[in-house]
């Protein structure tokens, strides 16, 4: 008894072949651009969610970057909201983002508030603390008097305590940047008092915050949401 041929249907081979190429992996092409307008995106860092391999547009918006079918890309820019795109074709890929008024909200108070702190320090100046309370040891040999008056006076001692007020306060700053009540409201769905204790219990320390860029801040912000929202679960 001779045995038929067995044969695949052609619908199955395409299914095979496409599933094999897709876990080959193939390198992308793309561009990201301003929505609404033909400004192309430089510098913007394009983020490979599955591999978390990056790289950043060139002076033409355009990247290159390896995926499988079906990765997300994660695209930021300073001053633009942040997008996700699955990759779906190994075609070139347009990827547009908006212009982000949170952004620019978050840097002008962090400017403001330094021109503020910077205020402060100068009126410490006006007032005759130089060294804000710590005296150069060569000021002891050319002007003794001033570092007396900057080791023991009242507006010195002042000021050194303002300086480390100056200084904390100023990396405070920087971790608002990252980790603000806009940010998180939009990668999660905390509200009122579930978002203060959140942002009380989950603020980072400005050794970590310091090294991030806004896709560091942003893994930080939802691997700590599960954190959190896992804790409620189990009180």
């Amino acid at each position: 008894m001779k045995l038929k041929p067995f044969c695949i249907p052609a619908t199955l081979l395409l299914f095979m072949a496409f599933n094999v190429s897709a876990q080959q992996g193939f390198v992308l092409k793309g561009v990201v651009m301003e929505r609404g307008t033909t400004n192309r995106i430089t510098s913007g860092e394009v983020v490979n969610k599955r591999t978390e391999g990056s790289v950043n547009t060139n002076d033409l918006g355009l990247f290159q970057i390896k995926v499988n079918m079906g990765d997300t890309l994660f695209v930021f820019k300073n001053e633009f909201a942040n997008a996700e795109v699955v990759v779906q074709s190994s075609k070139d890929l347009i990827i547009y983002l908006n212009r982000s008024t949170d952004l620019r909200e978050v840097n002008i108070y962090g400017e403001s508030k330094k021109q503020e702190l910077d205020g402060m320090r100068q009126e410490y100046r006006n007032k005759g603390s130089f060294y804000a309370g710590k005296p150069p040891l060569l000021s002891y040999l050319f002007s003794p008097l001033t570092a007396i008056y900057e080791l023991f006076g009242r507006t010195p001692r002042n000021a050194r305590h303002f300086g480390k007020f100056y200084s904390n306060e100023l990396q405070q700053t920087e971790i608002d940047g990252f980790f603000n009540e806009s940010i998180i409201k939009k990668h999660t769905d905390l509200k009122d008092k579930d978002l203060e204790n959140f942002m009380l219990n989950y603020r980072p320390d400005y050794s970590v915050a310091s090294k991030w860029t806004e896709y560091d801040a942003i893994k930080y912000i939802r691997d700590s949401y599960k954190k959190y929202t896992d804790t409620l679960r189990k009180k």
